[in-house]
């Protein structure tokens, strides 16, 4: 009998038919803890795409489980220390949305430096005014300060780099040649970074070292003026210290996909601020990337079930304990 395979919500159409080649699949809605579990419990595989988070006690309630999948590039929501324990593999897609974040968090810059939000909805009640308050920003000879250089930060340093910017990143697991060869000027330290930058963009994970990392502390680093944009993770950011640097003029503007908690408030003090640009975490969200990152997890998936390496194994301490599956 194939083995079973619960996808924790929808996928693309070419993701699932390289599951159902393989596997039984059960498809779940977006789920509690107790209820993967209750569909899941005799799976050999499950693909989490947002809820629940893959958790010790998730998995151990899972016998059988060799392989868990996450749909996208974080493993922020994998306990990966309790799938090493339990021998379970753990597969993602690194990369996979990577061009579709850069050019979201690209369109937060323009919008940010153009004060395109002003711009549209002052032309549409017919203020017709060619100065504003605070000019437009040229990006040309700026600088662009990028926190994190990996997949989509030297996509980004590719991006700045065509416009005309100096390019700057701080990265701290990256050595200094192989920042330069991804096209940005090292910076040893985040806040060396922040005193720099006209333009700060966040592609970085979070991790209990990058927990809020952009505080109070950080914001008075930074330029007065600068614009700043996360498109990583909203637990990256103090947002208390954004609202309070946008509020007073230090940051100009910023561009927001990522919040502390999510779904997002109604009541988070940003989405009152005429300065923000929000999105709903879909910066890596399109089409192209969808099938993509669907694809890759779901052949990853697979090769573990063969008992073949797979080609991203994020555990990959694990894989001698796991050669009884060929």
């Amino acid at each position: 009998m194939k083995p079973l395979v619960v996808v924790g919500g929808p996928i693309h159409p070419d993701a699932m038919a390289v599951l159902e080649a393989e596997a039984r699949v059960a498809e779940i809605a977006e789920a509690t803890e107790e209820q993967m579990v209750a569909v899941a419990r005799d799976a050999e595989g499950i693909l989490f795409i947002i809820r629940p988070d893959c958790n010790r006690s998730l998995m151990t309630a899972c016998p059988r489980l060799k392989v868990v999948g996450r749909h996208g590039v974080g493993l922020d929501t994998v306990d990966l220390k309790a799938a090493t324990d339990l021998g379970i593999a753990v597969v993602h897609a690194p990369g996979s949305n990577s061009d579709s974040v850069a050019e979201h968090a690209l369109m937060m810059i323009l919008v940010c430096a153009k004060q395109a939000l002003d711009v549209d909805r002052t032309t549409r009640k017919a203020e017709w005014r060619s100065t504003r308050p605070q000019p437009n920003m040229e990006l040309r000879g700026k600088t662009l300060g990028i926190v994190g250089i990996g997949n989509i930060g030297r996509r980004m340093a590719r991006l700045g780099a065509a416009l005309g910017m100096r390019v700057i990143a701080h990265d701290k697991y990256v050595a200094d040649a192989e920042v330069r060869a991804r096209g940005a000027e090292p910076r040893v330290d985040l806040y060396s970074l922040l005193r720099e930058a006209d333009v700060i963009t966040c592609h970085t994970p979070h991790t209990p070292e990058t927990h809020h990392m952009i505080d109070g502390r950080a914001v008075a680093q930074m330029k007065d003026g600068v614009i700043f944009v996360n498109t990583s993770r909203g637990k990256t950011q103090e947002e208390r210290a954004l609202f309070e640097g946008l509020t007073r003029g230090k940051i100009r503007a910023a561009g927001i996909d990522v919040f502390e908690e999510e779904p997002v408030n109604a009541d988070n003090p940003l989405l009152n601020l005429p300065n923000v640009l929000t999105s709903a975490h879909v910066a890596g969200v399109t089409r192209e990337s969808m099938r993509g990152m669907g694809v890759q997890v779901a052949e990853e998936m697979v090769r573990v079930l063969r008992g073949e390496r797979p080609h991203v194994l994020a555990n990959a301490d694990l894989w001698p304990r796991l050669s009884h599956l060929k």
